[in-house]
């Protein structure tokens, strides 16, 4: 199971750093992962430091030279870029090595009951407060509009989290799936929108120039991803990151789920008797169409 990325080490150590080593930091996260390629000289210079200054910061990380933290850097850089393809190759390829592993012998529910608990206690455990808080803010604010995407598979999540919410509140609406309506949608959005994105590995450069679109617009992106982080960080105010751990080569959504269910709890909790009286005037509408 994944602990963590090299991003995630970065924002934890930022705090107990020399002031010259938090500007690497923060140069290494502005562009997330790609200044890690970049020569020691560039990001010095684009730091405002020295050289020497870098190497400290990546020796903070744990690292014994640049070198080691660029190789960690592509070694998790193939993990995120992992398919489901690659993964079942490379599960069926552990267990010809080693048909005597316990994962080769653990029943598939006791397996499966261990890897989801797991993940689950670890995305909520790990789940940035001030993330939580924000995206609360941003989700139970009445001015604003909320616009959902998802993916392959997620547009599936991107679904659940928005009909809770349009039972809370106005203003929420899916990005459309046909591009007349969609480039319409897009074209609408101002700095009052808060787009949703829920983006994870194989991620979609669609989600990326969309996200950017609206930060550029003073517009507001809430991203859920996987911990692997998917580039929509870089434009995101608010990142939620769940592990996607699983007995099989596809990655869960488990942790994603409860992670979407405490947003709405704390939705609610903060939208207070709105929420109430919105749900109230939704479910008398329903009876009187017949719906309930």
């Amino acid at each position: 199971m994944a602990s963590g990325t090299l991003a995630d080490k970065i924002r934890l150590k930022l705090g107990e750093l020399s002031p010259a080593e938090r500007k690497v930091g923060r140069v290494m996260l502005a562009g997330y992962p790609a200044p890690g390629f970049e020569t020691i000289a560039t990001i010095a210079e684009r730091a405002a430091v020295s050289a020497p200054t870098v190497l400290r910061f990546v020796g903070r990380l744990g690292f014994r030279g640049y070198p080691d933290f660029q190789a960690a850097l592509r070694e998790e850089l193939e993990e995120r870029s992992a398919s489901p393809l690659a993964l079942y190759e490379s599960a069926a390829l552990t267990r010809s090595d080693d048909p005597d592993h316990a994962d080769a012998k653990e029943p598939l529910l006791k397996s499966g009951s261990r890897l989801f608990a797991a993940a689950l206690t670890q995305s909520l455990a790990e789940l940035p407060p001030h993330d939580l808080d924000r995206a609360t803010q941003l989700l139970a604010d009445p001015k604003r509009r909320i616009v959902l995407a998802g993916g392959r598979f997620t547009h599936l999540l991107a679904q659940y989290l928005g009909l809770h919410l349009m039972q809370l509140r106005d203003d929420v609406s899916f990005l459309p799936d046909r591009d007349v309506e969609r480039t319409a949608a897009l074209a609408a959005l101002t700095r009052r929108d808060v787009l949703v994105v829920f983006d994870y590995r194989r991620y979609e450069d669609d989600k990326v120039a969309m996200a950017q679109l609206l930060r550029e617009r003073g517009g507001k992106v809430v991203l859920f991803t996987d911990t692997w982080l998917s580039p929509v960080t870089a434009h995101s105010e608010v990142v939620l990151p769940s592990q996607v751990t699983s007995p099989s080569p596809y990655d869960s959504l488990v942790p994603t789920m409860a992670v979407i269910e405490t947003v709405v709890a704390s939705v609610i909790v903060s939208l207070g008797e709105a929420a109430h009286q919105h749900l109230r005037h939704g479910e008398n509408i329903a009876q009187q169409i017949g719906l309930v």
